[in-house]
């Protein structure tokens, strides 16, 4: 008779390599199906997949990854992919680059991809009807917990089952189960999975007890750390001996190739939208922006750039000439914009110069947006981290713009939540990320920003 326990978890470790089994048939039958009888490639190739599913995580798909998530793994996995596949066939094997090994990638990359995200699917609605599920409780009860005990019932097809919370503060919630030292005999009579353990109710002692418990019980044990208290996840454990040390991450744009790929990206953005918007804007807008107010076409104005050097920021003039554009900010219904200026910086237009900054080298399409140097000076002095936006290059768009904080900063919270996401996003970029930016950005140029102004 079957273990209860096989529907619930025991089947979960072969997920894996039963993907990685499917990736390797549809590859070696698409080849052959092609006629491509030379083994040689055939190994080379499989080797090759192996090698980049091993740098880009293609694999590392877990219970909480999203379906956004899968796609950026797949940009990144065929993006490798693609180019040491060409490669191969172009170099090596000059005379076998033909219709046929193009065909051959197509197909390899459409039945992937679906297949992937097929099983995807169907695994999350698997688990969705109760069926390969982790049992999990809860130690401590803060903000945090209740967070996560609330994302667990949100997220059923995740596949996690919170059987309730222990705490040695009583509650009158109906998940409550008891004092921490009840949850030991229940989760061993329960047949728990996982337990998740808040580092800010309990103290030193009472979560080595329960890490302990679970390392002797074979429950593998979650510490929930307090929101506020973390700014940076990129954290890893390396032992000296066997003294655990815990040391920062490489960040993304630390990497050699990383900046390379963000260089690459942002020259052909720009250069495509310098030729093909701004090549027949600019005369337009030097015709409509002379008619409107005296002046000159562009603002341009000194900010910091990477590293805190600076540079010329260039803007289409959205203002009448004033003596404070380098020490106040806009705000709104700012007397000294234009009546052509509203509108360009309502449609975020008079940004648009920027593009050429991207291509000179001083910015990025997307990062940090630059600030006047006058408030660059002053935040550095009373913002936590501020200086750390100064490690890129700075962006026309960024994550904090299209999350909500951009334009005037009105109180202190405006520009601390403006620099924890600009952290958030140096330390987690991805390409996948950039795009998720653009497409924001775009959609906010079409439906308005409040704070365009």
């Amino acid at each position: 008779m079957s273990n209860p326990n096989d529907l619930r978890e025991g089947y979960s470790n072969f997920i894996r390599p039963l993907f990685i089994i499917i990736d390797i048939v549809i590859i070696n039958t698409t080849l052959l199906f092609i006629g491509n009888p030379d083994y040689v490639n055939i190994v080379y190739l499989n080797f090759m997949w192996i090698l980049c599913a091993y740098y880009t995580g293609f694999y590392k798909i877990y219970r909480i990854t999203t379906g956004l998530r899968v796609l950026s793994l797949v940009i990144s996995q065929f993006f490798i992919f693609t180019a040491i596949f060409f490669a191969f066939f172009a170099l090596i094997k000059t005379n076998l680059v033909v219709k046929d090994q193009q065909l051959g990638l197509i197909l390899i990359s459409i039945l992937i991809i679906t297949v992937k995200y097929l099983l995807f699917y169907l695994l999350k609605f698997y688990r969705g009807l109760g069926l390969n599920y982790r049992k999990v409780v809860l130690i401590g009860h803060d903000s945090t917990t209740l967070k996560i005990a609330d994302f667990f019932l949100s997220k059923e097809s995740y596949g996690f089952r919170n059987l309730g919370f222990f705490s040695n503060t009583k509650s009158n919630r109906k998940s409550y189960l008891g004092n921490i030292s009840d949850s030991f005999n229940f989760i061993l009579e329960n047949e728990v999975d996982e337990i998740y353990c808040s580092t800010s109710t309990l103290d030193k002692n009472e979560i080595k007890k329960v890490i302990s418990f679970g390392n002797l019980h074979n429950k593998r044990v979650n510490l929930i750390p307090d929101i506020k208290d973390i700014y940076g996840k990129n954290l890893r454990v390396e032992y000296y001996g066997t003294i655990p040390i815990l040391k920062k991450e490489i960040l993304p744009f630390e990497r050699a190739e990383v900046r390379l790929l963000k260089r690459v990206f942002d020259f052909l953005f720009s250069i495509t939208v310098c030729l093909t918007i701004l090549s027949w804007l600019i005369p337009i807008l030097w015709i409509i922006i002379k008619l409107d107010s005296k002046g000159p076409l562009f603002f341009v104005q000194k900010r910091a750039g990477i590293n805190g050097e600076n540079f010329k920021c260039y803007k289409f003039r959205s203002m009448k000439r004033n003596n404070f554009s380098d020490e106040k900010q806009v705000s709104y219904k700012d007397e000294r914009i234009t009546k052509v200026g509203a509108i360009l910086r309502k449609t975020s237009l008079d940004e648009l110069p920027q593009f050429i900054n991207v291509l000179l080298g001083d910015m990025s399409v997307i990062g940090p947006r630059p600030h006047m140097n006058k408030q660059s000076l002053k935040f550095e002095k009373e913002i936590d981290n501020y200086i750390k936006r100064n490690a890129v290059k700075p962006g026309i768009t960024g994550l904090a713009q299209v999350s909500g904080y951009r334009g005037e900063i009105k109180r202190k919270s405006d520009i601390e939540n403006r620099v924890r996401l600009d952290v958030f996003y140096i330390e987690n970029w991805s390409f996948f990320l950039d795009m998720k930016i653009i497409f924001k950005t775009i959609i906010n140029l079409f439906f308005g920003d409040d704070k365009a102004y």
